[in-house]
């Protein structure tokens, strides 16, 4: 028997929001955690991104204070959210917007890179919720411009990449300035030692809920791979962009992964010289460049968004028919976040890993993680001719632009299909499909031009 939102026990002012959106039936995460948070109980969800948690813990926390009937407390709040990354809460804090738009309850969020006197001036009457990230929050309680001591339900969002981004400090600190009488919703996508530690520090006898999708995303994404030299990246992605090399699939966003900030910048910038438009997003960003690069890319103004971890995790960015790892992660576990961009809603993708020869270890660490089987893509004809900028198909000078990029807007729906996937030859002697052991060179190239190759690793 089917379950629906009305099955679980929400209110007629909730209900009537998830009807205006268009929601019908829970996904099994809302299903399994909003009747205990119902009843006041803390959690602890076990999901990767994509399962639904933030109705999961938002729906029923609202019901919660609507019940409880208090005024909305000042230079504090009655639900906190914290979240690891800016684009996150404020994601967050908009769903909060959406599912309490009949309850009558004020949502803000404070993330950094923002105005602190805006951030003190709107939360001097206080919020109910307010969903930030740990940082911002912090500055404003050593200014003395908000307290915790009001908080009756506490929320953790991603804890795991919290720990990875290094707020472990941050979260201890909140959570002694927080009441210790109070409801703690914890969600995390893997269980870590640390991990295990702090549910037992934040929650008391938590409701445990896990839930994997039925369908993986590794299980609907395509993931193919070339082997290529440090330098012949930027002049590979430019080829791909452009169209002078096919890849499988029709591009229609393409989001493209760095390790460091420094270097989601080059990229944009070398595309740029080449006519092809890019936006980048990182930790150096302000926020409105950020959030308008976002925008472009959701709209497909800009189809093309080159960023740093920072955007790995948490952002539903929908329509990205591809993600290219330009570099691939030390930790084999950001790759599935990275690559979970793509393949949203049920929808299929595509994800192509760039991978040199420092980066083999890696690209070891991947496959024993994730079991994951990429596929071989050759390198373009000539392609050393072209890096070395002899070719046929060589750079354009300065001021002159390339080919229109090869991205078709999104919104066909015949265009987000493209064409048939084709199977690209192997090169002489070359494995079709690569399996636990990584493949060798391809072919015998010329000597290749070190200097290029001396790149900072530096975040």
């Amino acid at each position: 028997m089917t379950t629906t939102f009305t099955d679980l026990g929400l209110s007629q002012p909730v209900l009537q929001a998830l009807d205006l959106k268009g929601y019908t039936e829970p996904t099994p995460i809302q299903a399994q955690a909003i009747p205990p948070v119902l009843e006041g109980r803390d959690l602890l969800g076990i999901a990767q991104t994509g399962t639904g948690k933030t109705a999961a813990f938002m729906l029923p926390s609202i019901d919660r204070l609507r019940d409880a009937d208090k005024q909305t407390p000042f230079k504090s709040c009655r639900m906190l959210v914290l979240a690891p990354t800016r684009e996150l809460a404020g994601q967050i804090a908009q769903s909060a917007k959406d599912y309490g738009a009949l309850a009558g309850l004020k949502v803000h969020s404070i993330v950094g890179g923002t105005s602190v006197s805006k951030d003190r001036n709107k939360l001097h009457r206080g919020t109910d919720i307010l969903v930030a990230t740990p940082g911002r929050l912090l500055d404003l309680i050593d200014q003395k411009a908000f307290t915790l001591d009001k908080v009756e339900i506490l929320v953790l969002d991603e804890a795991d990449q919290m720990l990875d981004l290094g707020f472990i400090h941050a979260l201890r600190q909140i959570h002694k300035l927080a009441p210790a009488e109070r409801q703690t919703l914890f969600f995390s996508a893997t269980m870590p030692k640390q991990i295990k530690e702090l549910v037992s520090q934040y929650c008391r006898n938590p409701a445990q809920v896990s839930v994997t999708p039925e369908s993986t995303t590794a299980e609907r994404i395509d993931q193919y791979l070339f082997m290529v030299q440090q330098d012949e990246k930027q002049d590979l992605i430019e080829l791909i962009l452009s169209g002078r090399h096919q890849i499988p699939g029709q591009i229609e966003r393409v989001l493209i992964f760095t390790r460091t900030k420094h270097g989601a910048d080059r990229i944009v910038k070398k595309l740029a010289q080449c006519g092809i438009p890019a936006n980048a997003i990182h930790g150096n960003k302000s926020q409105p460049q950020r959030e308008r690069a976002l925008d472009e890319f959701k709209r497909a103004k800009t189809p093309v968004l080159v960023a740093t971890d920072v955007a790995a995790r948490g952002i539903d960015i929908p329509g990205v028919s591809h993600v290219i790892n330009y570099e691939l992660p030390n930790v084999p576990e950001q790759y599935v976040h990275r690559i979970g961009r793509t393949a949203r809603a049920g929808a299929d993708g595509i994800a192509i890993a760039f991978c040199a020869e420092d980066e083999r270890a890696y690209l070891k660490d991947i496959r024993k993680t994730t079991d994951a089987e990429f596929e071989r893509l050759p390198l373009p004809d000539n392609f050393r001719a072209v890096v070395e900028g002899v070719g046929p198909t060589k750079r354009a000078a300065p001021g002159q632009r390339m080919a229109k990029p090869n991205i078709r807007p999104a919104g066909n729906a015949d265009a987000r299909k493209g064409p048939p996937k084709k199977k690209h030859p192997a090169r002489a002697g070359q494995p079709k499909r690569e399996g636990a052991q990584d493949g060798g060179s391809q072919g015998n190239r010329p000597a290749r031009n070190r200097s290029r190759n001396r790149r900072s690793a530096g975040r």
